[in-house]
């Protein structure tokens, strides 16, 4: 290996040459004294051509408000089902309860991340997989069939039933002191263990973590209801009620197979990844003994067919990509086009969508709802219409634009019916290859 080299004065003289005689670097200098960066590289001749004007689209009521927490994947996964209700019951306005799928899936997953922890209690503390378990505890992050999981083993409410409260809005302190107690629960399982406790013990004690768990839960959300009526006004102003339902017997009614008929589909040009094979993420999930985590990696051209296939067939599309990337809130849009970070920064910024998720520059952080797109002459999509969950304050009432190219290089993910996948649907017979644990594919749920 070669020795380290320091920087030396010459080449700091030269630096300060270079900077000084370059008319674009002193002008940036100008620029960036007073402005965000992002408005100093926004490229107007781009963002005007991100119009809200889509060849295909479906109509969709309000966006939604995840407010001050990371459940984007919840919002989105119920965003699209309260469709098929308000479109049953001829609404205009219709949000079924975050707050309800939030607690359960939080109760879950601490049992979850406790049988983890009895899983793996006889390897070192700093184990790479022991680390990751500890450093990812609990949160507000997931991926679809997680939701899957929970909306089939505990169903859906309307959000009347079960509305937002201050720390279901703002979950950083709420999972800040949830995850102190089952880092806390942690440390006694693995001395439980190492002292030679029993399974009996240790799951007694395993018990007694998830009652207070349940009891902090019901304080931050309030106690989930276990029966409602489903009262509501349709478009004419005509006030309806039913009685007597269970989260589980509104799901049914309503929803049915739906939920279970998807497919995860992804794309991840990576060499672990090989197109055509389904993968899934260890010790990733919610529910124990739940549906596991499961994704069809398949090229972008056909990626793309199969999302629009659907949109065409009037069905929304779930999807994750990564948001942090050449986009602006103000504006609503991701275009790669929009912003000129080169230009600006006089930096090599360009990698591969490959390369991104190989070197960790960018992975899934946020899901939405794809909703439109418009396609050019020969049906080449050219920008996509998302739903997302930020409130209407910025874009278009809450709606969003994304640009072909950003959707090439920054989504990753998308939900369809296994009618849409067509003759895919025999790849799904494969046994998943088993990413590890911290593979960015399971980014969304971290």
């Amino acid at each position: 290996m070669a020795k380290p080299t320091p920087i030396t004065q010459e080449q700091l003289k030269n630096f300060s040459k270079h900077y000084q005689e370059n008319p674009v670097r002193r002008l940036a200098t100008t620029a960036l004294s007073k402005s965000e960066m992002a408005d100093v590289a926004y490229c107007t001749p781009g963002a005007a051509a991100m119009l809200h004007k889509f060849s295909v689209e479906i109509p969709t009521l309000p966006v939604t408000n995840q407010k001050r927490s990371g459940r984007c994947w919840l919002f989105a996964s119920l965003n699209v089902l309260r469709e098929k209700i308000a479109k049953e019951k001829n609404l205009d306005k219709f949000e079924l309860s975050q707050s309800y799928a939030a607690f359960w899936d939080k109760f879950e997953r601490a049992n979850y991340f406790l049988e983890s922890i009895i899983q793996t209690a006889t390897l070192p503390a700093d184990d790479r997989v022991v680390h990751h378990i500890l450093t990812t505890g609990v949160h507000d992050g997931g991926q679809w069939d997680m939701f899957v999981n929970l909306v089939e083993k505990y169903g859906i409410i309307p959000k009347d039933a079960m509305p937002e409260t201050a720390q279901s809005s703002n979950t950083q302190m709420m999972n800040r002191m949830l995850n102190q107690s089952l880092k806390n629960a942690a440390i006694h399982i693995r001395e439980m263990m190492a002292q030679g406790s029993g399974m009996k013990k240790v799951d007694e004690y395993k018990v007694s973590v998830l009652d207070k768990v349940y009891s902090y839960l019901c304080s931050c959300y309030s106690e989930p209801p276990k029966h409602f009526d489903f009262e509501y006004i349709d478009r004419n102003g005509d006030y309806h009620i039913e009685r007597g339902y269970t989260p589980s017997s509104f799901y049914e009614k309503y929803i049915g197979d739906m939920v279970a008929d998807t497919v995860s589909i992804i794309n991840a040009p990576t060499d672990d990844k090989p197109y055509y094979r389904t993968y899934t993420v260890s010790m990733l999930g919610n529910i124990v003994d739940g549906r596991d985590v499961c994704y069809l990696n398949l090229p972008m051209t056909e990626f793309k067919e199969l999302i629009i296939r659907q949109l065409k067939a009037g069905q929304l599309v779930w999807f994750g990509s990564d948001v942090g990337k050449c986009g602006s809130r103000e504006d609503g849009l991701w275009d790669t086009g929009s912003f000129d970070y080169e230009l600006l920064t006089g930096l090599d910024l360009a990698i591969s969508k490959k390369d991104g998720l190989d070197y960790w520059f960018s992975a899934m952080n946020h899901a939405m709802v794809i909703s439109g797109v418009s396609l050019d002459e020969n049906g080449a999509p050219v920008r996509w219409k998302i739903e997302n969950s930020w409130g209407d304050e910025k874009g278009n009432k809450g709606y969003y634009v994304c640009s072909d190219s950003w959707f090439d290089q920054y989504v990753y993910q998308a939900v369809v019916s296994r009618e849409t996948l067509g003759e895919k649907v025999s790849l799904l017979d494969q046994k998943p290859i088993v990413l590890n644990p911290w593979d960015p594919m399971g980014s969304l749920a971290d």
